[in-house]
């Protein structure tokens, strides 16, 4: 004979065995977001506010490793690069990689 609390005493293992199944997935996604996700979203953040604070007279890595200087902010997304003696290029903001220090150039 079956009652309901048979069915409902039954029920409970199956719960807690899909919870136990997802455990690792769950898991395996906080690593990910940890060690992968976070890091890129701050890494990415720290270059948007240091091509915000470009200005003009900074000293520049652009992307293809040029160094150069800014002569002069074009637009917002656009500078003029001095990269040698009277030698100027448009670049996009885009396009630089990082501030050169005073050691590097």
């Amino acid at each position: 004979m079956f009652n309901g609390t048979m069915l409902a005493a039954n029920a409970q293992p199956g719960q807690g065995g899909a919870l136990i199944q997802l455990l690792p997935l769950i898991l395996i996604f906080a690593i990910f977001y940890f060690l992968l996700i976070r890091p890129q979203q701050k890494r990415q953040k720290k270059h948007a506010e240091m091509l915000d604070a470009l200005k003009a007279g900074d000293e520049v890595i652009l992307a293809g490793g040029i160094y150069g200087k800014i002569d002069r902010v074009a637009d917002q997304n656009t500078f003029i690069v001095e990269i040698a003696d009277g030698v100027k290029v448009k670049s996009a903001k885009s396009g630089v990689a990082s501030v050169a220090s005073a050691g590097e150039k």
